[in-house]
């Protein structure tokens, strides 16, 4: 199964690296730095919520409704002409608050960290990234012919690298579990399977583009 950083190196991911970078004015490599970091965290952020079998009915609603059936993604150069518009930034931050809840500024304050672009930057990459995770997602179900709630924790299991108990702590990965204040570095190692002595966030990045 095609992993959820995968999507980077498509020709979707380009073209998603490139109109955010645009978007905002980042630099395209902090772009895509943020991003590796930010699919995975929306993604497990979602298992997580799917773990009840309420969050798992409303996510299979949600993918069942015209807003994210996935056709996002067959445009995504259009998304970003004239910049993208505020229905899907709207529909991003309801997305991120479901996602994420109060632990949603930690997240911010922690790519701004890792990535040293401004919160406001991160915020806006979350909100666009969000609708595009949830056309992601309908398009896998679709092709995985996903129709239950149990079929749908095992897709995002394998889309996050088929770790579903640590998948399941994510969140409460972002205490810091080891004290040090890389938030980060923890939640990486939960949903990649990283450990930090080899590197952490940064040798997971080196290892995605080349670094």
């Amino acid at each position: 199964m095609t992993g959820i950083l995968e999507l980077l190196q498509s020709s979707e991911g380009r073209q998603m690296i490139d109109g955010l970078s645009r978007e905002t004015g980042a630099p395209a490599h902090k772009t895509a730095d943020v991003l590796s970091m930010a699919l995975p965290l929306l993604l497990g952020g979602m298992k997580k919520n799917a773990t009840s079998e309420e969050g798992a009915k409303n996510l299979m609603q949600a993918l069942n409704s015209n807003k994210h059936d996935g056709s996002i993604l067959n445009n995504l150069g259009g998304l970003f002409e004239g910049g993208v518009n505020q229905d899907i930034l709207k529909d991003g931050a309801g997305i991120l608050g479901h996602v994420f809840g109060s632990k949603q500024a930690p997240v911010e304050q922690a790519l701004s960290q890792k990535s040293g672009l401004d919160t406001d930057t991160i915020a806006r990459i979350l909100k666009v990234a969000a609708p595009i995770v949830m056309g992601y997602l309908a398009k896998q179900k679709s092709k995985h012919n996903v129709s239950d709630t149990g079929s749908m924790n095992s897709l995002l299991g394998g889309l996050l690298g088929g770790q579903p108990e640590q998948n399941q702590s994510l969140l409460m990965s972002l205490i810091d579990s080891d004290g040090d204040g890389s938030v980060l570095d923890d939640v990486a190692g939960m949903v990649l399977g990283n450990k930090k002595k080899n590197g952490g966030i940064g040798g997971m990045l080196r290892g995605l583009f080349g670094k």
